[in-house]
């Protein structure tokens, strides 16, 4: 996320402690790179359009220095122009926001059961997605990548016009965030696999020139706590908890996800609930996944894997076996989760909690158990306002995630995709 700080044309130099001044050139570069940033920042952070005047207010940089940056950002195509409105003294003012179909980012997922990808613009909009079944789980990672491939390239196609800055790659487990490589991902049964390596250096070079492995339910709770690009949804603190075969969490404060100093941190599938319970396919035993993910609470209801969370739902609300059965288990999953998050909201202090992925359709039938968990076991459930909440219906929201992670590439640099300026041939009057 870019600070906010400013530094203008009218700033000064120097000579710090560690080492002589930077040459004039050097130091221009910079401070117009910086300047960028906070400019992006401020416009891609505003709920409405910012004028050339009000941008210079926000940032406190004069009116001239906010205009010809402005200028370099339209003629880059990461802002757009609306239509002028009235202003002071008769003079139209000219809003500003992010520019639609510009600079893309493309956002691939690999998981137990299907392949997702999805393409979104600086404003946010998707303009193009895509859901592919496929049993992963026990797959050859060379082959598995040759779909998440061919999917990517189908998507970046369906956006021709476009400039792809890079791509991210989801996936359900332990990502070593410096190099990039796979560690484990039991529900898979990987272990050790260079992704990056495997897509294959011409597909990199395809997907933007650079693609990022993270862990997808990181990026699905980036989504959620993401309006658009540099703005920040209305749930900016919140503890969420995705199930899909396994169980992934993230933490979320402020609008920050957490990761963690090797970017380990959510990993509360393997949160023992009973030290001597079922076996996990981690190795060890009793994990909430085999309590609480889709497979364990489909087996103990007595539906095949494919089953989905209405047919679920359908049958725990019939009377009988059967259905004595599906709510048995339901009821399982709602204390196992509130068992272990408890822990997580004693541990952490973040009392709103975001059900996502398999769990969200669930979410009103599993809350009475997990929250009478949540008020016997949190030391501060009498002061704490906590909540249990669904996720927003979607399609693959850890792709979403990762595509927005992607395409904020250029609010992070955005210098880097800003021509030189005596390639600039337009001018703006400042407003």
């Amino acid at each position: 996320m870019v600070k906010d700080v400013i530094l203008t044309s009218t700033s000064a130099g120097g000579r710090g402690d560690d080492g002589p001044a930077p040459t004039p050139s050097l130091r221009q570069a910079s401070l117009r790179e910086l300047n960028l940033a906070v400019v992006c920042a401020a416009l891609f952070r505003a709920e409405a359009p910012l004028s050339r005047a009000e941008l210079a207010a926000r940032t406190g940089m004069t009116r001239a220095t906010a205009s010809r940056l402005v200028d370099d950002l339209l003629a880059a195509g990461i802002l757009e122009e609306l239509e002028a409105t009235g202003g002071r003294r008769g003079r139209p003012a000219v809003p500003l926001r992010a520019a639609a179909g510009t600079f893309v980012g493309l956002g691939l997922e690999v998981n137990v059961d299907y392949l997702a990808g999805q393409v979104v613009d600086l404003r946010g909009r998707t303009l193009a997605e895509r859901v592919v079944p496929r049993d992963v789980s026990g797959a050859d990672p060379a082959s598995v990548l040759a779909d998440v491939a061919r999917l990517g390239t189908d998507l970046v196609a369906a956006v021709d016009g476009t400039r792809l800055v890079g791509t991210v790659l989801a996936v359900p487990g332990l990502v070593d965030r410096r190099s990039g490589q796979l560690l484990l991902a039991p529900n898979l049964q990987w272990r050790d696999v260079d992704l990056v390596a495997a897509l294959g250096g011409a597909t990199v070079e395809a997907f933007g020139g650079t693609v990022t492995v993270a862990n997808e339910a990181k990026l699905a709770a980036l989504a959620m706590a993401t309006a658009a690009p540099g703005r920040l949804g209305a749930l900016r603190t919140f503890l969420y908890v995705s199930a899909q075969v396994g169980v992934g969490a993230a933490a979320v404060v402020d609008g920050e996800v957490m990761t963690g100093p090797h970017g380990w941190a959510g990993e509360i599938g393997h949160i023992s609930v009973e030290p001597d319970g079922p076996p996990c396919r981690c190795g060890a035993r009793g994990c909430l996944e085999q309590y609480a993910g889709k497979a364990a609470v489909l087996e103990r209801a007595g539906l095949p894997l494919s089953a989905s969370p209405e047919e679920l739902l359908g049958r725990a609300a019939h009377r009988g076996p059967a259905g004595d059965r599906a709510a048995r288990a339901l009821d399982r999953a709602g204390w196992a989760l509130g068992v272990v998050l408890s822990g997580a909201v004693n541990l952490l202090d973040i009392d709103q909690i975001v059900l996502g992925g398999e769990l969200a359709p669930l979410t009103a039938r599993l809350r009475p158990r997990l929250e009478a968990e949540l008020h016997t076991r949190v030391l501060a459930s009498a002061w704490a306002s906590m909540s249990v909440t669904s996720a927003p219906a979607g399609p693959a929201p850890a792709a979403r995630g990762a595509a927005l992670r992607a395409v904020s590439a250029v609010l992070r640099e955005p210098a880097r995709w800003v021509p030189e300026r005596g390639a600039q041939t337009r001018q703006h009057p400042v407003r």
